[in-house]
């Protein structure tokens, strides 16, 4: 009893410690939740066309207001919460998984496998993360896996870096020495005493790189490099006719853009307070 009421007072703790970050969570909850009831939530379909509901302002019909099309922009939010969080698991699960083997590998052996990995790391990192997705995005097309795949290649090098560096930082401990010395081979040491002590940096690395990853399919989409239409995404309604009717229907943009820029904030927050309280130089407050 006295375990679990430990427990419940620390909770309080870290909520009245780190406030952003709760509120990060609630807001990634809340936009969980929209993605997978948005059959439910979405009061009409988001790819019907409606000639004569076309650039309605905000109403009790569309308390959104609809586009140039006649579609409702509430309905196409949403549905577009899915496309995002879809997006965003897969591109951050692949760069995760390139990273941790990147980094276990690079960190854990080091000499010639380190400087080579690590050239690899600077000669993608020389370039401007954009110009990297375009340039990927060129290669593999249009479509929902290219998007993914290249958002998840090009947040593979910085992640890279993280988890070698957490990698270096026990690498030297005696435990892993003992293990060396009992004759344990480098696979059942990665997997038994490397990966569960690098675990919290690797889930501060996904949590922001959700952020990140939301915000680049967005700006993808901007540009026409997204996903293509009709399926309704953040990124693509801020464009074409988002752009054109900004005076007319300002609300075409303004929602999305709110959409965007909430689900961004909460990944941040959220990353940002687990990383104050699970890196033990950071953590503050009562222990």
């Amino acid at each position: 009893m006295s375990s679990k009421t430990g427990s419940i007072g620390r909770v309080f703790r870290v909520m009245r410690g780190k406030p952003l970050g709760v509120l990060g969570g609630l807001l990634i909850l809340i936009l969980v939740t929209t993605a997978l009831l948005a059959p439910v939530l979405a009061p009409y379909d988001p790819v019907k066309m409606k000639s004569i509901d076309r650039l309605q302002a905000p109403s009790l019909n569309h308390p959104l207001g609809t586009d140039d099309f006649g579609r409702d922009i509430l309905s196409r939010v949403i549905y577009g919460a899915r496309i995002s969080m879809l997006l965003g698991l897969g591109a951050v699960a692949i760069s995760t998984l390139l990273a941790t083997i990147i980094g276990i590998l690079s960190g854990y052996y080091g000499g010639r496998i380190d400087t080579v990995l690590q050239r690899c790391i600077d000669t993608l990192m020389a370039f401007p993360g954009f110009v990297v997705l375009l340039t990927i995005m060129a290669m593999l097309g249009q479509g929902l896996g290219s998007v993914i795949l290249a958002l998840g290649i090009g947040g593979t090098a910085g992640n890279a870096r993280i988890i070698r560096s957490a990698v270096l930082a026990i690498r030297e401990n005696q435990y892993l020495e003992v293990a060396r010395a009992t004759g344990c081979q480098d696979w059942r040491i990665i997997t038994r005493h490397i990966l569960p002590n690098i675990a919290a940096p690797i889930m501060v690395v996904v949590t922001l790189g959700l952020g990140v990853a939301v915000l680049a399919e967005s700006s993808l989409s901007f540009l026409g490099f997204g996903v293509p239409p009709p399926t309704p995404s953040w990124g693509a309604m801020l464009s074409g006719s988002g752009r054109t009717y900004m005076i007319q229907a300002p609300w075409m943009a303004v929602f999305p853009g709110i959409a965007i820029s909430l689900a961004v904030f909460g990944f941040n927050m959220l990353g940002d307070a687990l990383r104050d309280l699970l890196d033990p130089k950071l953590r503050g407050g009562p222990q």
